[in-house]
């Protein structure tokens, strides 16, 4: 179990939610997925879809409208991203054996990027890169980054990361991260925003060959700090491809100084919550926090 609150969700449970609510998959297989996310189980159906079951016990009636809003922003993600993205298909009722609404979903094909599989690839930086640009150039129709998780301003993130600090004592060199949070954290506000993904990490890209070819998990896709699709960059390329990134978007030190800070405060997360229960996410914030610290630029 990842969360204290968290959910159980079998095969059987999902399969007889799919059959009875949404009766065009019943002749389908259903299978679960052995992924490394944190936020949703995940059950794939057929060929052509999945169902994503929240992981975490909540108010029905606060998860439905969350999972309706998700909706609405993979569509609108859809429109602008470059490259194959899920689209929503409908949402599910709680049943007498799982007690939550639930989603489903296009199924995109490609295989989950991990930190190190293609951190030496141009090919790979320079889609990243156009993923990032074709975000950004979307209408943010003046809407305003919603005040939740990351993409407003950095120092409203410090009891959180001193949290982090207190948590990760004898796991990593809290007295060297502490001094690059410092600098991080002061470094000025961004005069406008874009719209962003907003979780770039790497078990929402999906690749085949040294091409992403698919792009998951955009129901936080809205306005933000335009650094922070960056932290893609962070979790997945070398310090070589990242200039690549780096130079397609033609982003100010500033920019890029935040864009790792962005990657700080989510990889400092990563670490110590999840090094039991998900060895993969504590493993990801730890090659985070390693290319942050050795950079030569950060």
């Amino acid at each position: 179990m990842m969360h204290s609150d968290q959910v159980s969700v079998d095969v059987d449970v999902a399969r007889q939610m799919i059959f009875d609510q949404f009766p065009r998959y019943r002749f389908e297989q259903i299978e679960q997925l052995d992924a490394v996310g944190t936020v949703n189980a995940i059950f794939r159906i057929g060929s052509e879809a999945a169902a994503r079951f929240p992981l975490r016990m909540g108010d029905p009636i606060l998860c439905a409208r969350m999972l309706a809003n998700e909706a609405a922003a993979m569509a609108e993600l859809a429109e602008h991203c470059p490259f194959p993205t899920p689209r929503p298909v409908g949402l599910g009722r709680p049943g007498p054996a799982y007690p939550m609404p639930w989603a489903v979903q296009t199924w995109i094909a490609g295989d989950v990027a991990t930190p190190d599989g293609l951190a030496g690839s141009r090919t790979f930086a320079r889609d990243l890169a156009t993923l990032i640009a074709s975000l950004r150039a979307a209408d943010t129709r003046g809407r305003h980054f919603d005040g939740h998780g990351r993409g407003g301003d950095l120092p409203d993130h410090d009891d959180w990361i001193v949290v982090c600090f207190e948590k990760s004592e004898g796991l990593l060199d809290v007295a060297r991260l502490r001094r690059l949070w410092a600098r991080l954290r002061e470094l000025p506000r961004p005069g406008f925003l874009v719209m962003s993904h907003r979780d770039l990490i790497p078990p929402n890209l999906l690749v085949r060959g040294e091409h992403l070819v698919g792009v998951l998990d955009g129901g936080g896709f809205g306005p933000a700090d335009p650094a922070l699709d960056l932290v893609a960059a962070w979790h997945l390329l070398d310090h070589e491809e990242r200039k690549t990134v780096r130079s397609h978007l033609e982003s100010s030190e500033i920019e890029w100084r935040r864009g790792a800070a962005w990657a700080f405060q989510q990889a400092m997360g990563l670490v110590w919550y999840y090094e039991r229960t998900n060895p993969g996410m504590s493993a990801l914030g730890r090659s985070t926090l390693q290319r942050l610290l050795d950079d030569p630029d950060i």
